[in-house]
């Protein structure tokens, strides 16, 4: 077959299906030229997910009849004053956007500059349809109808209405994010979804579009390394999702998924959530335009660095040093959900005035309710009492005192409070200035030990605990072997071995934080997550993932009872430990009820 040229209506459509594969990609194209006019405010509406139609209006600079006819021809574009297409600064450059779009659906270009008077262009599937005088203020209108209505093979493609808004809704959403300082609205249906007002600070963008939550249980980030800049808000590893969709990247102003930015982030949450639980993220990157090429993609959604090592020791660095400062902080307070599960105990009308007590004590004294010490009720105070006696028993006490030989410290002076008792034997209770804490203490000492560890890992050895007679533990021959190629390391951590023939390796010592353990689970366990996990990453890396197992093992597990003792000294030591705010796998260690919802719990507010 012979070489042709084709004509200049399939061209249009080719260079659409690159850049408008769907309505939400449309959407993105027509609200960046809005942002790049210099608008500060623009109003996008759609219909039908952005099917049957978008609208964009926005109060930018405008166009002229002659540049509108301009903007609506391939390769022609107001962003590159120059050939240097490296240094564009702008979101759009690429000058196909409206031709594209217009060659597949029936568009509508309204615009005015100051000064002038306002003039419509139509544009239906790649046919001028007409031009004429058009009623508007200062700026540019957008109108784009029947999206591949005469592109069938295009249109059965798309998804439901439903999941096309949900694309143009996320679309918005980055854009939003990316430039608090604009006012922007969006509408489907005639319903509006977002309501942003312009000039805000970057945090209350990124809360509005997320969560409110976010606000209070998010870290700024803030570093300069040379002539690149990192800023943005990053949440508290407990403060997680399951999906990764709540993860937004912007370089330059440009919203973007790039794989190395994922990829980073990845490793600076490593150790702090689990597997399957993604942090809620917006971080903005701004990097010399020579250091970066973002024109690799059709709709420039991925970027490409001159120095990505850099980048991502940036990210990793800048982000576990953010979450290092704030030490032990974990959400702020439980969701209202839990608040609402709390129930108020039915209160008898006969007992409104007086006290409720079990027809077991009718007969008692009154002195033996409280002890023996107790000073017993006047007679007159007692009958009163037993006259107002309910069939209601209370459940048995389950609380326990212990001697005060110290006058218990001052709940004020630390910030995780004084403890006051256990419930369940799991639960730490502990009185702070402003609100009541809920510790799990098996969660918060397993943070606890993997943070020394990692010490450990780092130069500081753990003291290890000799065992009176060596234990011998009998594994496989290529379990053994990895354990053997990991001695020296594992020696820094506080376990020493050594082989002890082709299946079996002597364990003399463990870290003397672990107490008394199973040696044989221990050593078994670090064999399997040495073989489970990739072995393309480093045996340092594959370590500090074995130090989580090691952590588990010795923790104080639920169940077990605590002296107050012991736990004021868990959570002194939580208060100077970092991460120790979330477990070893992104849940919390701590929550707290503030006074306020304590009192809301007994209607006094």
């Amino acid at each position: 077959m012979s070489i042709r040229r084709l004509p200049e209506k399939l061209v249009n459509r080719i260079a659409a299906g690159e850049v408008v594969e769907r309505p939400a990609a449309a959407l993105k194209e027509l609200v960046e030229n809005a942002i790049d006019a210099g608008a500060s405010r623009i109003s996008a509406r759609i219909a039908e997910g952005g099917i049957a139609r978008i609208e964009v209006e926005d109060d930018g600079c405008g166009m002229s009849p002659p540049d509108m006819a301009l903007a609506l021809e391939r390769h022609a574009t107001s962003k590159m004053p120059d050939e240097a297409i490296e240094a564009v600064t702008t979101l759009g450059f690429r000058g196909e956007a409206l031709p594209s779009i217009a060659s597949v659906a029936r568009l509508t270009l309204e615009s005015r500059v100051a000064g002038a008077d306002g003039w419509r262009r139509i544009v239906d599937n790649g046919a001028l349809a007409g031009e004429g005088p058009a009623p508007l203020a200062k700026g540019t209108r957008v109108v784009v109808e029947d999206l591949f209505a005469r592109v069938p093979a295009r249109r059965k493609f798309l998804r439901s209405a439903r999941s096309e808004y949900a694309s143009c809704l996320d679309v918005v959403r980055r854009l939003a994010m990316a430039r608090p300082d604009i006012g922007l609205t969006l509408e489907h249906e005639g319903r509006r979804i977002l309501d942003l007002q312009g000039g805000q600070d970057r945090l209350a963008r990124v809360a509005a579009l997320t969560s409110r939550e976010l606000a209070a249980n998010s870290i700024g980030v803030d570093l300069d390394r040379g002539e690149v800049h990192l800023g943005g808000v990053i949440s508290l590893p407990t403060y997680n999702r399951g999906v990764a969709d709540h993860q937004y990247l912007f370089v330059n102003g440009r919203p973007v998924k790039d794989r190395l930015l994922v990829g980073a982030l990845r490793g600076a949450y490593a150790d702090l959530l689990a597997r399957d639980r993604h942090p809620v993220v917006a971080l903005f990157l701004d990097v010399p335009t020579s250091e970066v090429d973002v024109n690799v993609h059709p709709a420039k959604t991925e970027v490409r660095f001159r120095d990505p090592q850099l980048i991502r020791g940036m990210i990793v660095g800048g982000l576990r040093r953010a979450l290092d400062e704030h030490g032990f902080r974990s959400v702020q307070r439980p969701a209202e959900a839990v608040l609402a599960a709390w129930r108020q105990e039915p209160v008898a009308a006969q007992a409104s005035t007086g006290f409720l007590f079990s027809p077991a004590v009718q007969e008692a004294p009154a002195a033996r309710l409280f002890g023996a010490e107790t000073v017993p009720l006047p007679e007159a105070t007692t009958a009163r009492v037993y006259d107002r006696m309910t069939p209601f028993a209370p459940a048995p006490l389950q609380g326990r005192a212990e001697i005060a030989e110290a006058p218990p410290p001052q709940a004020d002076a630390h910030p995780l409070g004084i403890a006051r008792g256990q419930i369940a034997r799991t639960y730490i209770v502990a009185e702070a200035e402003d609100g009541l804490v809920i510790v799990d203490q098996h969660a918060a000492h397993e943070r606890l030990v993997l943070e020394t560890l990692r010490r450990g890992m780092a130069g500081q050895a753990v003291p290890s605990q000799g065992l009176l007679l060596p234990e011998i533990v009998e594994l496989d021959e290529p379990a053994c072997d990895r354990l053997e190629a990991a001695a020296v390391q594992l020696t820094a951590l506080g376990v020493e071995l050594e082989r002890f023939g082709p299946a079996a390796v002597m364990v003399r010592a463990t870290p003397a934080m672990l107490g008394p353990i199973d040696c044989h689970k221990l050593v078994t366990d670090i064999a399997d997550d040495l073989a489970g996990y990739d072995a393309a990453l480093g045996l340092g890396a594959r370590l500090e993932l074995v130090a989580a197992t090691m952590a588990c093992h010795g923790s104080v597990r639920a169940g077990r009872t605590l002296s107050v003792a012991e736990m004021n000294a868990l959570l002194r030591q939580m208060e100077v430990t970092p991460h120790s705010g979330q477990c070893n796998h992104g849940r919390p260690t701590w929550v707290k009820l503030a006074m306020d919802d304590v009192e809301r719990l007994f209607g006094r507010k």
